[in-house]
């Protein structure tokens, strides 16, 4: 669809970022790629949270990405005067507090700033991820665990990842469970939960925006500290399913509904 360019409102896209090209066409992009189609009076700025990510880029591809105060700069040189800004983040956490806080040090400088929410932010969020997820997947049977591998923080907003286990459960799926690479639940306890569920086979998948280097070396990677190493010493048949939460239709769909939720 064609973008209407001649107006003053801008729609600024912040994910974390990913060096892996190939799970960026399919989840950021994409998302990015939904928001145009949705939103076509804004116009679409993109800016990571990931300074080191940026850095890879421009030194490995030639690529330059904004981080978002660059993003804002350009908004502000463009005549932009209304701003939306809908991060691709999970939770409400560090990158986001910090996205958030950059953004604002502009506020005088537009006429209306407004933020969408992260894709879990409260609990109907949080049912419908899990409904966008689990339409995918469909049924797991009953000698299988699906598991998610979840990002993780030392933020608070990192208990959501133990909530949105439990609502799982709550929802029906007994054989799912999530947890991360850097917090709690970990993995010694997803072991635990597993084995006591009586599951022969382990499906791992990532429970993060894109499919990266997390997912490709933490969760499926042929070290013996990747989870799927981990899961085959305890005796699991394990498949990986690299996919990423942005390829969920359903996911996407929630982003947008945050945008339609901060213009009111």
């Amino acid at each position: 669809m064609e973008q209407n360019t001649t107006g003053r409102k801008g729609l600024l896209a912040v994910s974390f970022g990913t060096s892996v090209n190939e799970t960026r066409r399919k989840t950021i992009d994409a998302i990015e790629n939904d928001m145009r189609e949705a939103f076509p009076d804004y116009k679409l700025y993109r800016a990571w949270t990931s300074g080191m990510i940026i850095k890879k880029l421009k030194k490995r591809d030639k690529l330059q990405i904004d981080t978002v105060k660059e993003a804002v700069e350009r908004m502000l040189a463009e005549g932009i005067t209304e701003v939306i800004v809908q991060p691709t983040h999970v939770i409400n956490g560090i990158e986001n507090d910090q996205m958030i806080a950059d953004v604002l040090a502009y506020r005088e400088r537009f006429s209306d700033i407004r933020f969408g929410t992260p894709l879990l932010t409260n609990e109907e969020d949080s049912a419908a991820v899990i409904r966008a997820v689990m339409e995918e997947f469909g049924e797991i049977s009953k000698d299988a665990a699906l598991v998610f591998m979840g990002h993780g923080t030392t933020h608070y907003a990192n208990s959501i990842y133990a909530a949105l286990d439990y609502k799982f459960k709550d929802m029906g799926y007994s054989n799912v469970f999530l947890g991360t690479v850097e917090a709690y639940p970990s993995m010694e306890t997803l072991k635990k939960l597993v084995r006591a569920h009586g599951a022969k086979r382990v499906i791992l998948a990532p429970f993060m925006v894109v499919a990266g280097d997390h997912a490709m070396n933490d969760m499926s990677g042929e070290d013996e500290d990747s989870w799927r190493s981990r899961f085959e010493a305890e005796g699991f048949q394990v498949e990986c399913v690299l996919k990423g939460l942005g390829e969920y239709r359903g996911v996407r769909k929630l982003y947008m509904d945050h945008i339609r939720a901060a213009l009111g």
